[in-house]
């Protein structure tokens, strides 16, 4: 079947993506707002866009009222977010960070996280975090009733010392950082923990097999 989204409504088009665009890595955005109040909350329209100059995106919706979510607003205001990495272990306290809470309140507070304090922005990383990104905005791609796609510069990257095989080589223990991604539905998720390998082919080793 084929469905043509400019006849459907935003909320059947996200039935179709959110379905289909599996499993979606979690970005655990920390902000901070110009007074200083920290808000925590899980996106997974997320992901890493270019490693040189290291690039990550991230797209935030609207509320229902079509006014912005803390997140969107934060980072507005000060061009600043750190994104944390969800692990297994901390699934349940993400998922308060998911709840709609209003201004002003502390998802890292109701959820019982410890901030860490970041190297070169303000906002703080969540130290339960197996691995964070340290980002300031690069730009802003705004789509309207206050939905926003922000593309961050990763600035500091913090990997927990036990999540990596050998620090001076940069070889990171996947595996071990348990981390989740988004499903589809209202409440499903994946761990990577199911892996397989498979080396890339190379132009020879395809044409050498066919």
């Amino acid at each position: 079947m084929e469905f043509d989204l400019s006849e459907l409504k935003g909320t059947d088009c996200s039935k179709l993506l959110n379905s289909t665009t599996v499993p979606r890595p979690i970005g655990w955005l920390v902000t901070m707002d110009a007074e200083g109040r920290t808000n925590a909350a899980p996106f997974s329209y997320f992901n890493v866009m270019s490693p040189n100059p290291p690039m990550v995106c991230v797209g935030i919706s609207s509320r229902a009222d079509d006014i912005h979510k803390d997140s969107a607003a934060n980072i507005l205001a000060t061009k600043q977010f750190v994104v944390n990495f969800v692990n297994y272990e901390n699934r349940h306290k993400m998922n308060v960070g998911g709840a709609d809470f209003g201004p002003g309140i502390s998802e890292l507070e109701k959820a019982g996280l410890t901030p860490a304090p970041s190297t070169k922005i303000a906002p703080p990383r969540i130290a339960e975090s197996p691995a964070g990104y340290e980002c300031e905005l690069a730009h802003t791609v705004e789509l309207g009733n206050s939905r926003y796609i922000f593309v961050g510069r990763v600035l500091v990257v913090h990997i927990q010392d036990e999540m990596m095989l050998d620090a001076e080589r940069l070889y990171v223990d996947t595996p071990k950082l348990d981390l989740i991604g988004r499903m589809h539905g209202g409440g499903w998720y994946a761990r990577t923990t199911d892996l397989f390998e498979m080396p890339r082919l190379s132009k020879d080793e395809v044409e050498a097999a066919e």
